[in-house]
């Protein structure tokens, strides 16, 4: 996959064949490593970073929207290290990632709100510049070049003359859940032959709380768990459980300039699933005592 530099927050340039960012922290124009698609390949190769509300917590969080592509914001840091870029050492050794991200999940809150639905009343119609216009969220306008592409799948949609409204729809949604939670199982398998020698349902389990990392637990989570016949408590339970050591990244908006004291945790890793622990290298040494053998041998 090509690489090339990228300057964040404010827009996204091509200029070279490995991406690094620059953030405004503690140092100013520091150096960080970040990985993601490049923008150059396709479209003009510019992008944004853009906030808008995490679909599960609410919180304020940002995305890398290039091409039409909605990216979610990841990061991953073992307990010691560091990058050489060039001359330069960057202190902070994370790792950050753009990994792309289904909009539904991102828009699913947005829309589930704006059909107004009491009861057993299924909601009203709105037209996608009122459903996407947010107090305080400009970001979700720039998503509707591709808002209708994306939510007609979980929606009921009526057109009238030129116009088209739409409106969130329960049978829809679920269907696209249960399509995801069969995608997230045969990936899994594939990924990891763990997954692959356990339980089926242990498997489902796992999907469906990873999935559940992006979806509230009312109405959807609960309404998933019943169809597929699992336990909310089981797939809530694995998931937080996963999730401790985590940074919870993806829920939480992006902060550059976290205390030093967050670096000397344990490993972690975004999206729920723990970091592998550091294995202990046996026979190894200190790299002071080589510097300090190699200059006894000089003399």
């Amino acid at each position: 996959m090509l690489m090339r530099f990228l300057i964040l927050p404010r827009a996204v340039t091509a200029t070279s064949s490995v991406r690094v960012f620059r953030s405004f922290c503690s140092k100013p124009m520091e150096t960080r490593v970040l990985i993601a698609p490049d923008p150059g390949t396709s479209g003009n190769g510019l992008g944004s970073t853009i906030t808008l509300r995490h679909p599960k917590s609410g919180n304020a969080t940002q995305y890398l929207y290039v091409n039409g592509v909605l990216q979610e914001f990841q990061w991953f840091k073992n307990l010691y290290g560091s990058w050489f870029l060039g001359d330069y050492v960057s202190e902070d050794g994370r790792l950050y990632l753009f990994t792309p991200v289904d909009p539904v999940f991102i828009m699913l809150p947005t829309f589930e709100k704006a059909r107004m639905k009491k009861g057993d009343d299924p909601g009203k119609f709105r037209q996608l510049d009122e459903i996407l216009f947010i107090d305080g969220y400009p970001g979700y306008q720039q998503l509707t070049s591709i808002a209708e592409n994306y939510m007609q799948v979980v929606c009921e949609v009526k057109e009238m003359e030129s116009l088209k409204f739409f409106r969130l729809d329960d049978s829809k949604v679920l269907h696209w859940l249960c399509y995801k939670v069969c995608q997230l199982k045969q990936t899994l398998s594939k990924l990891d032959k763990n997954y692959a020698a356990q339980e089926e349902k242990d498997t489902l389990v796992d999907a469906v709380s990873i999935l559940g990392e992006y979806l509230k637990e009312e109405p959807w989570l609960r309404l998933l768990c019943n169809h597929l016949k699992l336990s909310k408590l089981e797939v809530t339970g694995k998931s937080q459980g996963s999730a401790e050591g985590s940074n919870s990244g993806f829920s939480n908006e992006i902060q550059f300039n976290q205390e030093k004291s967050d670096d000397k945790k344990a490993p972690i890793a975004k999206k729920g699933r723990q970091a592998k622990k550091v294995k202990l290298e046996t026979e190894s040494h200190n790299i002071k005592d080589m510097f300090s053998r190699a200059t006894r041998m000089k003399k």
